[in-house]
């Protein structure tokens, strides 16, 4: 192992070898254009006699030799005024074209008119092929070694006989400069065969030596008579929809897809084969990303103090990104599981460096003592909490752990943030809540009515009947002036999220399958995460109190229409390549998922796809014993006691026959 000075040293003498190789290469450039800068107009007067030497007047010899010196030193100048002895002629393009060409029209002015003023007039040939000899010499020269390097580069991949045909989906700059990156890198096996676009004025013609065969229409057709493995969508300026009308095509071809994964790539000029990402499924959705106007709600995080729980997850990362990109006083990271925050803490001090004022605590929302404390310390403003169990199947057979850490944490946040005067806070709940068939989705529903007990304790002045519940020190704590707006934000699946279907789908199928889907028929809602997230923060700015916000999302989509589309998108075919295995409904799920309960009702609000279901009315007393009463069960980890109390409490819930 070399030492840190030894390796400045080898640096500084690896430094000084490659700018003596620049010298060298520089100085040897510049006297070849010596050379033939005066060669060509030489051989110009030359041709202009017939290539007899003999036959040449003396008068323009003489003018010629005499004005050769003052010309070779002009350009020299001017040449290393445009950076023709500095460029990397290995990566030579556009620009050093461009400088070659204002070098040689301002050098051909320096010949036409320096030799006519000076010395005296010459041949007319003499001016016109001088200076295209010499612009022919000087730039040849220069481009020559890129013309290798690019000869050298299709050879190496015409001897690679196991390349893909690549069909290129637009013939736009983007899809040119695919093309182009296609043909000149060693790094791909790919073979651009043919371009799809759908203006009929592009057919027929060909992009760097490419085919553009047709539209849209022609897919099917051209995957069959060009023998095309991949698919390269490449135009960032289309709408989601008519991406997705493409896409849904080629899926259904067997080729692998790609896409360009933002337009801003090919503002920035990053267009490339490396740049390309798989076909999420997200692009398949059955409706357009929803959009929301978030500047009334960033302004008013804009210097508030933020906390949120479950800040390491899927959703709680994402609030936290989202927030931290709107200069909030301090944004309070809270979380059981530190490996997650410890993401998300590095993640935003890369980007943020020292202008965000971020707190990671670790903790859990069913320590009262450690909720209480962190409430204290921080006195949030707004409390985002997305702190909970809720993977279906393992809550049913840890039933004690799902009241624990979803109804009783709820509660203990809830009341931590009521007794220190936080402005809001914002539950984020699930379409699970609604007549729940399980134990998570009761237990969110159960969340649910904390929100909406500790809105109607407020407003009606009884919060001093509000239990402290506590496995610690239970009791009641004097709340003076509280003054919190409880909302609760409720969604369907989140794609991408931690412990959903699309992950365990695409690790199947990397394995070779089997891809398993519980029932033929089981649908769901989806969103991504930034939707998801910007209903929440929406909801954040829209509280009143009490409201349990609930998104348009759309029409529902089914399980196995998403594993057949996953399968698609990887090149298979299903129940061919990779097998899709009917496993049956696990433990307390349903075949579909209710946004909201019937009786609930639909408000609307300023945004047309967010609307807020009317609170079912339910005895706030009696569920407030039955809290106390779960809460001694559920620590007892009496899980019979615990879900008769559920059942209870939760009148829509229904256990599965």
């Amino acid at each position: 192992m070399f030492s840190k000075e030894q390796r400045e040293q080898l640096d500084r003498q690896a430094r000084k070898k490659r700018l003596e190789h620049w010298k060298l290469i520089s100085a040897c450039l510049a006297i070849y254009d010596l050379i033939v800068v005066n060669l060509a107009y030489f051989v110009a007067l030359w041709l202009r006699f017939d290539l007899h030497y003999s036959e040449i007047p003396q008068e323009y010899l003489s003018h010629f030799f005499h004005f050769a010196p003052i010309y070779s030193v002009l350009c020299i100048l001017v040449f290393y005024a445009f950076h023709l002895y500095q460029s990397l002629w290995r990566f030579a393009s556009y620009t050093e074209l461009k400088n070659s060409i204002y070098a040689w029209t301002i050098t051909t002015l320096i010949q036409a008119f320096g030799i006519t003023f000076i010395f005296g007039r010459m041949p007319l040939s003499y001016y016109i092929w001088g200076s295209l000899l010499q612009f022919g010499l000087t730039l040849g020269i220069r481009f020559s070694y890129r013309f290798y390097l690019l000869m050298s580069r299709r050879n190496n991949v015409v001897k690679n006989r196991n390349r893909d045909n690549v069909m290129i989906i637009g013939a736009g700059d983007a899809g040119q400069m695919i093309v182009r990156d296609i043909q000149s890198s060693d790094r791909t096996n790919d073979r651009a065969v043919c371009i799809i676009d759908d203006n009929p004025n592009k057919w027929g013609r060909y992009i760097d030596g490419v085919p553009v065969v047709g539209g849209r229409e022609d897919i099917f057709t051209a995957v069959e008579d060009y023998k095309v493995k991949k698919i390269y969508l490449a135009i960032p300026s289309a709408s989601p929809a008519d991406q997705r009308n493409i896409l849904n095509i080629c899926k259904e071809t067997g080729c692998r897809i790609k896409k360009l994964p933002a337009p801003y790539q090919f503002i920035t000029g990053e267009v490339s084969v490396a740049k390309m990402k798989e076909v999420a499924i997200e692009d398949l959705l059955g409706r357009d990303p929803i959009k929301t106007d978030l500047s009334e709600v960033f302004s008013s995080i804009n210097g508030k103090t933020v906390l949120i729980t479950g800040g390491g997850g899927s959703i709680g990362s994402e609030l936290a990104r989202q927030v931290a990109s709107h200069q909030p006083k301090q944004l309070v990271l809270f979380d059981i599981y530190e490996n997650n925050v410890y993401s998300i803490q590095q993640e935003l001090k890369r980007k943020y460096k020292d202008s965000l004022n971020l707190v990671c605590l670790i903790g859990s929302v069913r320590d009262s003592r450690r909720i209480l404390q962190v409430m204290n310390d921080v006195k949030p403003d707004i409390v985002f909490h997305a702190a909970a169990h809720k993977h279906v199947p393992l809550m049913e057979d840890s039933p004690c752990e799902a009241i624990k850490n979803n109804a009783i944490g709820t509660y203990k946040t809830a009341y931590a943030a009521m007794l220190n005067h936080v402005q809001r806070f914002v539950l984020i709940s699930t379409d699970k809540a609604v007549n729940p068939t399980n134990v998570m989705g009761a237990t969110k529903r159960m969340c649910e009515m904390v929100i909406q007990t500790f809105d109607q304790a407020q407003k009606e002045g009884w919060t001093e009947k509000l239990p402290a519940i506590s496995n610690h020190q239970p009791g009641h704590y004097e709340i003076k002036d509280p003054c919190t707006q409880f909302v609760a934000v409720r969604f369907g699946n989140v794609l991408g999220s931690n412990g959903s279907v699309i992950p365990l789908f695409k690790k199947q199928i990397e394995a070779g399958g089997p891809v398993t889907v519980t029932h033929p028929d089981i649908i769901r809602y989806f969103m991504t995460i930034p939707e998801a997230v910007s209903l929440v923060l929406q909801a954040s700015y829209y509280a009143k109190g009490g409201e349990i916000f609930v998104l348009d999302m759309g029409d529902p989509v089914k399980i196995d229409d998403l594993a057949r589309n996953l399968i698609k998108l990887s090149g298979l075919k299903p129940n061919e390549d990779i097998q899709i295995v009917y496993s049956g409904l696990r433990p307390g799920e349903k075949l579909y998922e209710e946004k909201l309960m019937a009786e609930e009702g639909l408000e609307k609000t300023r945004n047309a796809l967010i609307h807020i279901g009317k609170p079912v009315p339910f005895n706030k007393a009696v569920f407030i014993d039955n809290m106390v009463k779960i809460s001694k069960t559920a620590y007892s980890n009496d899980a019979i006691e615990t879900i008769e109390l559920v059942k209870t409490i939760v009148t829509t819930y229904r256990i599965p026959d």
